[in-house]
């Protein structure tokens, strides 16, 4: 579904997307990297992936264009057997690769993918923040080690058809402006540990098939229906709402809305979830931080009484204090000859 028309239809548009100038700016950083055949790339890559081959003075740049996304993704896999067959360096430009996810096919579109003299394959994602130091903002460098391994598991998928099966590097080359500067720096990035988790998700995700014998017989999410059976039919399919899904999903705005009228605690994020345990709603934590609901012996129950102890007691205290500052503003002001107005205010 297009889910930026969705939102639209449900009353809640989104401001999900990449600002033009940050768009601009991308794009012009990866056009100066892949300048010149990519010299400037793949010297990055045989610097910080694969000093040991032999220097790259030419490269080969295949063209992949092709029909369609099932046309580029096949024309990609035909170029990479050819130049693992080749030999020497290659530079796949925004080839297109394919993965399956929960039944449905995803088409993914790397930067670049390097082959090696070996025949080996390597991933490369250009980025426009800037690598200040040789060190980059460590949330920014995860969210692209957590991309980079989807792409590494969809080209571990092609070279799984080849015999023999090339190998798949799991250190990918993120290139990004070095300090304030539109010159590239290179780091080599291991993302063997989101590789990993990446595909214990897609093996645990729901079938798409079995979502949809789920829904209700004639659920339809077209964004020119009826709004009230647009937002039942949206309703029908169980979302989980997270503060991060504001940078990342178009329906983000229409799920936060949800959430809070559910009273549900993800919406506060997903630690604080984590940390509550079986209590789901705002209306559950107070409950059991008020000693009306909840096992003493839970944990995140006896935290929460705690807290709601310590809670009482510092406002006791403060409000001994604030009585204290008023009748000492009383005596000073009775202790000497005040105007009206000085004891009406002191009263106050």
């Amino acid at each position: 579904m297009d889910k930026a028309r969705l939102a639209d239809a449900l009353g809640a548009p989104s401001a999900f997307g990449q600002s033009q100038f940050a768009l601009t700016r991308g794009n012009a950083f990866e056009a100066k990297v892949k300048a010149d055949g990519g010299a400037e790339l793949l010297r990055l890559a045989h610097t910080r992936l694969d000093p040991g081959a032999e220097a790259p003075e030419s490269a080969a740049v295949p063209d992949l264009t092709a029909p369609g996304p099932e046309g580029r993704t096949a024309r990609t896999a035909l170029a990479l057997r050819e130049a693992t067959l080749a030999g020497g360096w290659t530079l796949l430009d925004h080839p297109m690769l394919a993965l399956d996810v929960a039944g449905s096919l995803a088409f993914l579109e790397p930067d670049a993918v390097v082959v090696h003299p070996d025949g080996s394959w390597s991933v490369v994602e250009i980025k426009s923040f800037p690598m200040l130091d040789g060190s980059a903002d460590p949330a920014k460098v995860g969210a692209a080690a957590r991309q980079a391994a989807v792409y590494v598991l969809a080209l571990e998928e092609v070279a799984a058809r080849l015999d023999p099966a090339p190998r798949v590097r799991h250190r990918v080359l993120l290139v990004c402006p070095k300090d304030f500067s539109n010159l590239p720096a290179g780091s080599a990035v291991d993302v063997r540990k989101q590789r990993a988790v990446t595909a214990r998700q897609l093996t645990r995700l729901t079938r798409i098939e079995e979502i949809a014998d789920a829904l209700p017989e004639g659920t339809c999410f077209a964004p020119d229906r009826d709004p009230e059976e647009l937002t039942a039919a949206v309703a029908a399919v169980p979302a989980a709402y997270a503060p991060e899904c504001l940078s990342a999903c178009e329906l983000a705005f229409h799920c936060r809305d949800r959430a809070r009228s559910a009273g549900s605690v993800t919406r506060l994020g997903r630690p604080l979830r984590a940390e509550l345990g079986g209590l789901t709603t705002v209306q559950e934590v107070l409950a059991a931080a008020h000693g009306e609901a909840g096992e003493a012996d839970d944990p995140a129950v006896a935290a929460l009484r705690r807290a709601a102890a310590l809670r009482a007691e510092a406002l006791r205290e403060a409000q001994l204090r604030e009585a204290e500052g008023r009748e000492s503003g009383l005596r000073e002001t009775g202790s000497r000859e005040a105007g009206p107005g000085e004891v009406a205010s002191a009263c106050r």
